[in-house]
């Protein structure tokens, strides 16, 4: 099968597609014929060799599938072949054939193409999870997103807007994307640029408009740069749910005024979960969020689709911020 492969660790130019051997399924698994994958940001740190797959996975890039089923195991019930379906997969996403465990499937609904059903299972998972069930954000609150313009972030925008329309949002980007980031229904953008510490200006407008001084929840991939403006930033019982590093990952934390303010700070990460566990998330994103995009309340936002050949000029887009939402590789 065609596939992209990997010439070593290293920047784009390590990249390229040849073949490689079709996979084959285990009994609780199915095998996805792939129409699209897309590009996440822990395929760049797994093409640099910071990242392995977990043990057992596809050494192949890719963390989501969206295709046709072709080859249900044993042990699956309520797949069959044909099926349009999106999934999860621990690596192999860049392929032109995939497996997929049974419990991560989720059904493709006619509305989507599968170019916007590859865009789903990793970024919007990972919001959903992360800010409505470890977060437990709730109708009315208030949350602080960093990174405006990233698949998970306009993800977690998209999501709140849709389950949660009470809610206030509160988002950190790039003067260049505050535009379109305003334009998704946010509350109030804040130049991350300029403002590297942004709890002043989040008190004070959280003071003026919310009715407490602080927010509910913050979804933080920034790590140790972060973590005090992000506590100061909290309100009392407020929740820090942090999914990335990416500035550091060593900060000091002022424990008593956490401890007197019920703060939490949860750490999370998708990837290495178990099987079951990951399942049991799908499963209350499927029965919670997918109806919002089978009647298109959400759209999942595209970059741009590149062929699966110019799979290196996807990475670099990525590499070099040049996206807003999420780029598509199309397979077939």
């Amino acid at each position: 099968m065609k596939a992209v492969l990997m010439d070593g660790f290293g920047g784009v130019e390590v990249l390229r597609v040849g073949e490689a051997e079709k996979p084959v399924p285990k009994p609780d698994q199915v095998l996805v014929k792939v129409h699209a994958s897309s590009i996440s940001r822990p395929d760049l740190v797994q093409r640099e060799g910071k990242y392995p797959p977990p043990p057992g996975d596809s050494e192949i890039l890719g963390l989501e599938v969206a295709g046709t089923i072709e080859e249900v195991g044993s042990e699956v019930t309520g797949w069959k072949v044909g099926d349009r379906v999106m999934s999860l997969v621990g690596g192999g996403g860049y392929a032109e054939y995939a497996v997929a465990y049974g419990c991560h499937l989720i059904p493709v609904p006619d509305s989507m193409s599968f170019e916007e059903a590859a865009c789903v299972c990793e970024s919007y998972i990972t919001a959903f999870h992360n800010v409505f069930v470890l977060g437990r954000f709730k109708d009315g609150e208030t949350a602080i997103f960093h990174g405006g313009g990233g698949g998970v972030n306009t993800a977690a925008i998209q999501l709140a807007k849709a389950l949660t329309p009470a809610s206030r949002l509160i988002v950190t980007t790039h003067p260049d994307k505050e535009a379109k980031v305003k334009e998704l229904g946010v509350d109030l953008t804040i130049d991350f640029t300029t403002t590297p510490d942004f709890s002043e200006i989040v008190k004070e407008w959280t003071a003026a408009n919310t009715g407490k001084k602080g927010v509910d929840v913050i979804l933080d991939h920034v790590g140790a740069k972060y973590l005090k403006p992000n506590m100061d930033s909290l309100a009392y019982a407020g929740r820090l749910v942090i999914i990335g590093v990416i500035s550091g990952i060593k900060a000091e934390l002022n424990l008593a005024l956490m401890m007197v303010k019920r703060q939490e700070i949860i750490g999370s990460v998708l990837r290495s979960r178990p099987v079951p566990e990951k399942g049991e998330i799908v499963r209350m994103f499927t029965e919670r969020a997918l109806p919002a995009f089978a009647d298109r309340r959400i759209v999942p936002i595209i970059e741009k689709v590149f062929p699966i050949e110019q799979v290196q000029d996807a990475h670099r887009m990525m590499e070099e911020d040049r996206h807003f939402g999420k780029i598509v590789l199309k397979i077939r």
